[in-house]
């Protein structure tokens, strides 16, 4: 038994060890061949330049930043309220013939491929807004109600697990003093699965920033400062994949600086989101 433990704990250790290879490997490759373009484009230029045009050798992807900063702001302020209320719902509204069907729903929709999602933006959300608004239909409120939807079975999945493993006793303890059932779910249950939320928060984030053939269908893609949310935008990771496959020289570089970027962005939101954690524990 003994030999069976050590030898249990030599693979546990090896493949924590290999994800911690794994990920300093990428990091690696993408400061090696990414640094060295910022630093010939130049950092601010980079960084803050308003156009992007390869074949000037102009290479500023801020347009891109914010175009991202936007889609994933608008997809948080639609998902998040729906994902936190129906994982309410599920953990203390919903009769349980009603949760058989509910709860596979939601776990189906995480199984769905983008380019599914993308067709579904495309040819349903796209149409809605070019009739409401008399526009083009593809932009910064499209693919925020899209990415809204594809996080929303992180968000419900995470927060439902969270209120469900909040001690029944804080439920209860609530009502016995007298606060109504929506006081006690949101003034002290919530309040005790705080931090799986923000985890759920977190990883809809991460989902959001990440996603690529979703945001390329309904998005626009047009480099250029958004001045709108109806206008279209291109997103850090959609600038990587629409250009990649023909890029070489600076130009590829750029493209990796680009995910340099990316990557550096989601850490800080990362970060950020941990630092609410601590200060409100």
């Amino acid at each position: 038994m003994r030999a069976k433990e050590k030898i249990m704990k030599f693979v546990f250790l090896l493949c924590a060890c290999v994800s911690i290879v794994a990920v300093a490997a990428i990091c690696i490759f993408m400061f090696i061949n990414g640094f060295p373009a910022i630093k010939e484009i130049g950092v601010f230029k980079f960084l803050l330049g308003k156009e992007w045009r390869p074949g000037q050798n102009l290479f500023g992807i801020f347009p891109m930043i914010i175009g991202s900063i936007y889609v994933t702001a608008g997809a948080l302020i639609i998902g998040v309220p729906i994902g936190i209320l129906c994982a309410v719902f599920l953990a203390f509204y919903c009769p349980q013939k009603l949760y058989t069907l509910i709860k596979p729903a939601v776990q189906l929709l995480a199984g769905i491929p983008s380019i599914v999602y993308g067709f579904f933006g495309l040819v349903f959300i796209v149409p809605i807004i070019q009739n409401v608004f008399h526009t083009g239909g593809k932009g910064i409120l499209t693919a925020s109600i899209l990415l809204g939807i594809m996080v929303l079975p992180t968000l419900i999945e995470t927060t439902e697990s969270s209120l469900r493993a909040v001690p029944i006793s804080y439920y209860e303890g609530s009502l016995a003093l007298g606060a109504t059932k929506e006081t006690t779910i949101f003034k002290s249950v919530m309040v005790g699965a705080k931090s799986g939320v923000m985890s759920g928060v977190i990883l809809g984030v991460g989902r959001v920033i990440g996603e690529t053939m979703a945001v390329i269908m309904v998005a626009g893609n047009q480099a250029a400062m958004p001045n709108s949310i109806l206008s279209g935008v291109r997103t850090l990771t959609a600038n990587i994949v629409l250009e990649m496959a023909y890029a070489a020289d600076l130009h590829r570089e750029a493209l990796i600086a680009t995910a340099v970027v990316l990557f550096i962005f989601i850490l800080i939101i990362n970060i950020c989101f941990s630092l609410i954690k601590r200060r409100d524990s």
